[in-house]
């Protein structure tokens, strides 16, 4: 497989006249976590069902394990853990005889199907619950025990797609744990989440709008990236002072942020001045201002933004 477990060239699939997936090119390497960051609909999963054999590209090309996504496209499956916020579990069979299920799927011997499902649930701190039926644990529990059966076969990829959707914010610390554990043993993990501060826990990350592939880079490249800059302004009336940010042509997006407001600009004391005199006029009161350096968010938003208008 060399140090490159997934290569992917001007990948492209269309259902009818719609193109789900648009001339995608990336790379990840053997051990890295690669993140796919973007909105409901932006061709996420289709790219992964390409990479795991479910689905086959209307064009372009790529590798798996060194297994080609088109001819070899059902290998690829017995190669590769996969696992989604819907990962199937078997609610009326215990922890353990979820295991064993899955074991018996993949081929292991019985001897080896021993031995990873108990070193598996220590992992995944499940050993004391592994005669619980699947049922009764909860949500983060759950996704733990569909982890484990994921990687249960040892598969050197390991695909997760929104792995912690509804989670609670935890469970879903845990979890990542346990893929930073994975990716300890060399296993390649490629990980879609909207959750943006899971995405700062990604080696690399590749940012999918429209079905194009629009931003590539470490979650600190791609922040510093960003050619425009924060004015974080605490108003006394925010959803006033938020309405009355966008209509300022020096305001490029405002977005509120707890108490605050986040004001992107290409110009700091534009900025700050007409936002100023207009609040003086509506009589809001600006408690504090100031300079943030761009969250992971901002940046999403900044690239998002740029690719609409471009």
């Amino acid at each position: 497989m060399g140090e490159k477990a997934i290569q992917v060239a001007d990948l492209t699939r269309d259902f009818g006249s719609f193109r789900a997936v648009d001339n995608v090119t990336f790379e990840v390497g053997r051990g890295e976590i690669f993140g796919f960051l973007g909105p409901n609909g932006a061709g996420k999963s289709t790219t992964i069902r390409m990479l795991t054999g479910h689905l086959l590209p209307t064009s372009g090309s790529g590798t798996v394990a060194g297994l080609d996504i088109i001819r070899d496209h059902r290998r690829i499956k017995s190669q590769i853990g996969y696992m989604s916020q819907r990962f199937s579990l078997y609610e009326d069979l215990t922890v353990e005889e979820n295991l064993t299920f899955f074991g018996g799927v993949y081929g292991l011997p019985r001897k080896r199907l021993r031995e990873r499902s108990a070193a598996l649930l220590e992992l995944v701190g499940l050993t004391e619950r592994r005669r619980e039926l699947a049922r009764h644990l909860a949500l983060g529990l759950r996704q733990r025990l569909g982890l484990a059966a994921a990687v249960l076969h040892e598969p050197a990829i390991l695909f997760l797609d929104e792995p912690t959707s509804g989670v609670d914010p935890i469970s879903r610390r845990n979890f990542w744990d346990l893929i930073y554990a994975m990716a300890e043993r060399q296993v390649t993990v490629l990980v879609t989440t909207h959750y943006l501060d899971e995405d700062e826990f990604c080696d690399r990350l590749g940012l999918i709008h429209q079905g194009r592939l629009i931003a590539l880079g470490t979650p600190r490249e791609l922040k510093e990236a960003m050619p425009e800059q924060i004015l974080v302004v605490y108003p006394d009336r925010l959803a006033e002072a938020l309405e009355l940010a966008r209509t300022l042509p020096a305001v490029m997006d405002a977005a509120v942020f707890g108490d605050s407001l986040h004001l992107t600009t290409s110009s700091l004391a534009a900025a700050e001045s007409a936002l100023r005199e207009a609040c003086a006029a509506r009589q809001i009161t600006l408690r504090r201002l100031g300079r943030n350096p761009p969250t992971l968010e901002d940046a999403f938003i900044s690239l998002v933004t740029r690719h609409r208008r471009g």
